[in-house]
């Protein structure tokens, strides 16, 4: 005997539209995939009606849009991104601009920078010049020009230098984090010494960026700073540093008991990037002795990662022919890519 199954309705995009407009019902969060690579047909019909819906909603759907892009990497709302840019209400534009971090569209830049610039909004310019950074790390890789990395360095160091609200300036120097311009190193050391612990995350948060060894003993200095968020700045910035001396205070911490789940969490990553005497052996003990499943498909993740980090050590032990050195390149920048995407997944929601 044959099971028939009944295929499964695509709903209409119109209906869509119309759950978008009615307020009086929650929107369904199995709807959201349809925003995905919409058609030329469909972002029109979606453009049309956008100022009919209600603001609440708006900022809903791109916040979901956001989430939904954090964990499903199938999907690409660039296209209603780019467009939500314009809207009237800044926390979309925000969440717009968020949404378009793992974009790597040249043409996009000069809008990022005018958003960075010229809108009226505090948070929405601070969110385009942390986006900005983006493009900073691409075209230290060589993958987008030398004439749009120029401008864009430029732009965030004028910013970085002026006479700008706090937040921006420090999101602009974030941002040149990985920037190798000269100009950028007394910007990072003048937020380091800065009184406002505000200004020491932004220091730690574009050493952690800059892979200069240089800057590994400042690093190292605040692992155990009384602020939690310094703190969290200082761990994380010693993993994406590799800092080997960083290694006996970080296990210290995670032996003696952590409290908070994220700097835990941070702490366990950057050992995984460190790697290192006695670190395998702790993370695989925490994960044998874990009863939550987040928490060990964390720990997994960790090891996966440490994996590579003890890889990469063993690649340094060896002299590389030139026909070697194309492979070794191929894993440093697939390293290099996830600790960006980590950049992301950790910025600053501000204050």
């Amino acid at each position: 005997m044959t099971m028939s199954t009944t295929p499964k309705r695509i709903v209409p995009f119109d209906d869509i539209l119309a759950a978008l407009l009615d307020d009086s019902r929650p929107f369904p969060p199995a709807f959201l995939h349809r925003f995905s690579d919409l058609t030329p047909t469909d972002l029109i019909k979606l453009k049309t009606i956008w100022p009919q819906i209600s603001t609440q909603r708006r900022i809903s759907l791109m916040e979901d849009l956001e989430e939904l892009a954090e964990v499903d990497t199938l999907v690409s709302f660039d296209d209603l991104s780019v467009f939500a840019l314009d809207d009237e209400e800044p926390r979309v534009r925000s969440a717009a601009l968020r949404a378009l971090w793992e974009a790597d569209n040249e043409k996009l830049v000069p809008k990022f920078i005018s958003m960075m610039e010229e809108d009226p909004d505090e948070m929405v310019r601070a969110t385009a010049a942390s986006t900005l950074g983006k493009y900073v790390y691409l075209g230290e890789l060589e993958e987008i020009s030398s004439k749009t990395l120029r401008r864009v360095e430029d732009h965030l160091l004028s910013v970085a230098q002026s006479s700008e609200l706090p937040l921006i300036r420090r999101r602009a120097i974030e941002a040149l984090g990985y920037s190798s311009r000269p100009e950028v190193k007394p910007l990072i050391l003048s937020a380091y010494n800065n009184a406002d612990p505000q200004w020491l995350c932004t220091a730690l948060f574009a050493m952690g960026r800059s892979a200069s060894e240089e800057y590994i003993p400042a690093v190292i200095e605040q692992l155990d700073h009384p602020d939690p968020e310094v703190q969290f700045e200082a761990v994380r910035a010693a993993g994406q540093l590799s800092a080997g001396d960083a290694r006996e205070t970080l296990l210290e911490m995670l032996q003696a008991g952590i409290e908070d789940d994220e700097l835990r969490m941070a702490v366990i990553w950057s050992l995984s990037e460190i790697g290192g005497e006695q670190v395998r052996e702790v993370l695989e003990n925490l994960l044998d002795q874990t009863e939550d499943d987040e928490e060990a498909d964390f720990l997994q993740e960790a090891l996966d990662n440490l994996f590579l980090t003890e890889g990469l050590a063993s690649f340094e032990m060896f002299d590389f022919e030139a026909q070697d050195e194309d492979d070794l390149d191929s894993i440093i920048n697939l390293e290099d890519d996830e600790d960006e995407e980590e950049d992301n997944n950790y910025y600053h929601s501000d204050n």
